[in-house]
């Protein structure tokens, strides 16, 4: 964060230059006079990856800075039915897992999976960047429908980003930072974007123009999440499990 600072206070001091020294200058600074005073970006952060995996569902999260994506990605390993959470997270994301596990468990006929699996197989989750801490309830949704793909062997819709906290009750509640959250989907290229009923209010309020190229699911059950999330299809080299 403190580089990112740093950056910004470069790209401010360059333009007051300008300005004491009458010289010619951009009254709005551009993509380009970024580029031009702090290089080529070396990271592309901002970039949606593919639904050949299962378990693996791209999220939406807020930071100190504006909007970003991350992945949930979850694998099945053979073992007594062990939950393992990696990649700084918080108290609270971790509890989200463990939320999203237990209610997966309840309804496994409902989503068609076999109660067996969840004793002979160990789940490990994890979100990259691991250098980053992370935390917050607004991952949950994410965490679940990474699993329901995990244990079926389904694909994950393409193009779909999402963010809502979960409870144990299976209801789906709102989450904040909406606007930067939807900032980062369209530089991902994201197309639908699903989250909680209660936040439609949050869209409502932002500029139609901004909104154009994206499809917005509203949803207040666990349920409604995976059956807009995850398709009746099998992932490449599927599991039988």
């Amino acid at each position: 964060m403190r580089s990112l600072e740093k950056q910004i206070a470069k790209v401010v001091r360059y333009a007051a230059m300008n300005i004491a020294m009458e010289e010619e200058y951009h009254v709005k600074v551009t993509n380009d006079d970024v580029v031009e005073i702090l290089g080529r970006p070396r990271l592309e952060r901002d970039k949606y990856e593919n639904n050949n995996v299962a378990g693996v569902v791209t999220g939406l999260a807020w930071t100190r800075v504006g909007g970003d994506i991350l992945f949930i990605e979850s694998i099945l390993t053979k073992g007594k039915g062990t939950l393992t959470i990696t990649g700084n997270l918080g108290k609270v994301m971790k509890e989200s897992s463990t939320i999203a596990m237990e209610y997966i468990k309840s309804n496994a006929d409902e989503f068609g999976i076999n109660p067996e699996v969840f004793d002979k197989y160990n789940v490990h989750i994890h979100v990259p960047e691991g250098a980053t801490p992370k935390d917050g309830p607004s991952a949950g949704v994410t965490m679940l429908t990474s699993l329901v793909s995990l244990f079926t062997q389904k694909k994950i819709k393409k193009s779909i980003a999402m963010t809502g906290e979960i409870t144990l009750r299976g209801k789906v509640l709102p989450v904040g930072g909406i606007k930067e959250k939807i900032l980062a989907a369209k530089r991902a290229k994201i197309k639908e974007i699903l989250l909680c009923e209660d936040n439609r209010r949050d869209i409502e309020e932002i500029k139609p123009e901004y909104l154009k190229g994206l499809t917005f699911h509203y949803v207040s059950d666990m349920k409604d999440v995976i059956k807009f999330a995850v398709t009746d299809k099998k992932v490449e080299n599927a599991k039988k499990l």
